[in-house]
């Protein structure tokens, strides 16, 4: 039955598309030859050559730096419901027709219904216009005649000189065809026929994802005698294929094949990437993606290198209902033809396991792991699978707990050094660290009350062992006097035992004691004061706050003779000026009376803007002054650095400046001047801008001289990175490292990026310069070239890299 009904127009405002279907040619509506520029040559022979190797299918896949749900990566993210394919649902046949037109014309001799002028049809969601349908009801069929516009419930777009369609729209027929997903991709032919509601086949066909203007080809396309579209199976297949770049063809493929663009994961090739450098030689890795089940996979991706030989990787990613994790491995049996590595390392298999895992098992609970075992410690930077500046391995196993007012975390460690000076002191194992720290809910004598507590067992590869556990209470009350002073008053009471074999004496280096078992405490009272002045503009406000603290505690406390294997770590700057303290862990403690003072400044614009600066300095008045004599290790080298600023009655003059004037900029700085002539003994600058399309980083640190940790002479160093968008597909990004002492860039990169809607090519050029022929490390430029066609493959991309400059943790740039 036919219910004729008026109905909103707005299935019928559609507008033209640019991709000429009717010659049949990606080269556009003139057909006339395209002139390639500069750059084509290389791009067509490094895809013709990704194609073939590739074989016959494509995967799509989430890229491997992407979870297996959750976040998306990749450079065209597409939602399966927006796109060709994905899941319509079956025609309800109860459902009525609503047909209009300007003029209907009833045929009740023939059965039949003509629309004509401005005809529009809905079922189902499916919208059919038309500048005539004819609607046989014996036959059941639509037949649309005249710029006829079909849009499916997934929005895809069907245009065609002639549309012919079963009434419940699952079988039709048309000529001159195109169809256009609601991502532009686009499918156009001669020719189509469409079966049993699921499989369409396209005569003469193209397919291209790429937007293109009507007089020019598209970028590239797949063009085919023969295109089928199993939507039950996601697949495009193409028979008598040819792949086409600016509408030259530039591959024949007798038998094609990848998964729709519905399909976010198929088992199938990923597109290649190709390098060529001066230690590994030319280097290709030819990806095969394993799409085992929704919720795992795995990725093979074998790198040839013509001077190392076959590097064979694989990745094994695992999603469970509380968590997910990954394994990598990496294998090579050695083949140095060209002889850069030296010693036992030859004709050896060499390799690395990397797992890691995060599991969430209640609201509260935490648990995970990050692990990598090496054949050597030069392997993964060797092959470029971790950062060649990399110098030492920390692999971690932990559980933590937080709620509201209470925090608990285990913690085994392993400590790996990675330098060919490299001792037996720089391997260790801790088993565990356990740490609780909690929060009493109310208030106590007015003030608030943190429980902190800490063990930690420990044991290196030379037979010490070292095992502590501390419990601390920590007092503070906040009070502010009528005339705005505050005033915080606080107390800290903490108690230590510990145990210790085989360990050196950091007193006496030369002994090595036996076993050693024994307690400590410490008592801490003072107080910290501040007396803000605020002044108020009409547009910020302006702070201006002496601090002062006095802290009390006993004159000394026993720790001389105690390994240090966590406090080593001692950069004096104004974030410790005012840290009760100012040691970095729990195996050396502060002792003696200490004051410290300084004065800040705060601006803060009403619309966001901020600056700090902050300046002080840190007097030792009675007491033993553990800074003073650190001790030594069992290589000689002192436990801390005995030139920290501290080790006088008078520390060094500490200064750090914060500026944020917005979004766009950020500086920060930080500076320690000593105490007698001010001359600087470190600074550290970190730098921010982005302006329009240029984003820019810049990090500066100095070291003064200091014998006692192994610094004969200054050390300054700069890294800087800079983006520039040059327009909205061109990019170019470059950084460098640069050594200033001894005049050496370290390490530049600059790198060039085009991507659009279907395309996106990197070409890279890396310079290293870092050498240690201990550990077979050798100088080396590469040049690296990636490309990703939507739909045909994606991988190791991500496409905004212009935020990513200094980014902790980044992936390995090859």
């Amino acid at each position: 039955m036919v219910r004729v009904r008026l109905l909103p127009r707005s299935g019928s405002g559609i507008s033209r598309i640019g991709f000429r279907h009717g010659g049949l040619s990606c080269a556009g509506g003139s057909g006339a030859p395209v002139r390639l520029r500069n750059l084509w040559p290389t791009l067509t022979l490094a895809i013709a050559v990704s194609l073939a190797t590739a074989g016959v299918a494509f995967a799509q896949v989430a890229t491997p730096t992407e979870p297996l749900a959750g976040g998306n990566t990749r450079a065209f993210p597409t939602n399966p419901s927006d796109i060709l394919g994905g899941n319509i649902r079956r025609p309800d046949k109860a459902q009525p027709l609503y047909l209009q037109g300007d003029e209907l014309i009833y045929d009740s001799r023939n059965n039949r219904v003509t629309a004509r002028g401005n005809v529009e049809i809905y079922y189902n969601d499916y919208i059919l216009t038309a500048d005539e349908v004819i609607y046989d009801r014996r036959a059941r069929t639509l037949t649309a005649r005249g710029n006829a516009v079909l849009r499916d419930p997934n929005n895809n777009v069907t245009r065609g000189s002639t549309l012919m369609l079963t009434d419940d729209f699952t079988d039709a027929f048309a000529q001159s065809l195109s169809v256009t997903t609601r991502d532009n991709t686009r499918i156009a032919a001669r020719r189509a026929v469409r079966r049993d509601g699921n499989v369409t086949e396209f005569t003469d066909g193209k397919f291209t994802p790429c937007q293109n203007d009507p007089s020019k080809p598209p970028l590239w396309c797949l063009s085919a005698s023969r295109i089928i579209h199993n939507q039950q199976a996601a697949t495009i297949t193409y028979q008598d294929a040819q792949f086409e770049i600016l509408g030259v063809p530039v591959l024949y493929l007798p038998y094609f094949q990848h998964a729709d663009p519905s399909v976010k994961r198929r088992s199938g090739f990923l597109l290649p990437s190709i390098q060529n450098s001066d230690t590994l030689g030319f280097t290709t890795e030819v990806p095969y993606y394993f799409a085992l089940a929704p919720n795992y996979d795995f990725l093979f991706h074998p790198r040839y290198m013509s001077k190392q030989g076959m590097l064979w990787q694989g990745e094994w990613r695992h999603r469970l209902r509380r968590g997910e994790y990954n394994l990598r491995v990496a294998a090579i049996h050695q083949n140095d033809e060209d002889e850069v590595l030296r010693g036992p390392l030859d004709n050896e298999w060499r390799g690395s396991v990397q797992t890691r895992g995060r599991f969430s098992l209640s609201s509260w609970w935490r648990f995970g792991w990050d692990i990598t075992a090496e054949s050597d410690d030069s392997f993964r930077r060797f092959y470029k699978l971790d950062n060649i500046l990399q110098s030492d391995r920390v692999n971690t196993v932990y559980l933590t707990g937080l709620s509201d007012r209470n925090f608990f975390s285990i913690t085994g460690y392993h400590f790996g050094g990675l330098l060919f000076n490299d001792t037996a002191q720089s391997e260790s194992r801790v088993h565990p660290v356990i740490d609780w720290n909690y929060v009493v809910g109310n208030p106590v004598i007015g003030g608030e009350l943190r429980i902190n507590s800490n063990f930690t067992s420990l044991s290196r590869s030379d037979g010490a062992d070292s095992n502590r556990a501390s419990i601390e209470a920590k007092w503070r009350r906040k009070i502010i006097d009528p005339v705005g002073q505050v005033w915080t008053p606080f107390v800290h009471l903490r108690g230590d035992a510990f145990s210790f074999t085989n360990n050196v004496n950091p007193a006496n280096p030369a002994l090595v004691a036996g076993e050693d078992a024994g307690t400590r405490g410490m008592i801490t009272g003072g107080i910290n004061y501040a007396y803000p002045f605020v002044a108020s503009t009409n547009w910020a406000s302006h702070i201006i706050e002496p601090i002062g603290q006095i802290i009390v505690r006993p004159v000394r406390v026993r720790q001389r003779t105690i390994p240090d294997e966590d406090a080593k770590s001692l950069v004096f700057d104004d974030t410790l000026l005012f840290d009760t303290d100012k040691f970095s862990g729990y195996d050396r403690l502060e002792s003696g009376t200490r004051a410290n003072v300084g004065l800040q400044y705060t601006f803060q614009a009403y619309r966001g803007g901020y600056a700090r600066a902050i300046i002080g300095q840190s007097f030792h008045l009675g007491g033993e002054n553990p800074y003073e004599r650190p001790g030594f290790d069992a290589t000689g080298q002192t436990v801390f650095s005995q030139t920290s600023g501290l080790e006088s009655d008078r520390s060094d003059y500490v200064a750090g400046l914060y500026v944020a004037p917005s979004d766009s900029f950020r500086l920060l700085a930080q500076a320690r001047f000593d105490e007698d002539d001010f001359s600087l003994r470190r600074q550290d600058l970190f730098a921010y801008i982005k302006a329009g399309p240029l984003v820019a980083q810049a990090a500066y640190t100095y070291v003064a001289a200091d014998p006692t940790i192994g610094l004969q002479s200054d050390q300054q160093d700069v890294s800087a990175a800079i983006g520039l968008k040059l327009t909205d597909r061109w990019s170019l990004l470059t950084s460098a490292i640069y050594d200033i002492d001894q005049g050496d860039l370290l390490k530049t990169k600059f790198e060039v990026r085009y991507h659009d809607d279907c395309f996106v090519l990197t070409a890279s050029y890396e310079d290293t310069r870092i050498e240690d022929p201990d550990l077979n490390l050798e100088a080396d430029r590469s040049v690296m070239l990636r490309f990703e066609l939507k739909h045909l493959g994606s991988f190791r991309y991500k496409t905004d890299q212009l935020d990513t400059l200094f980014a902790e943790n980044q992936p390995p740039q090859q």
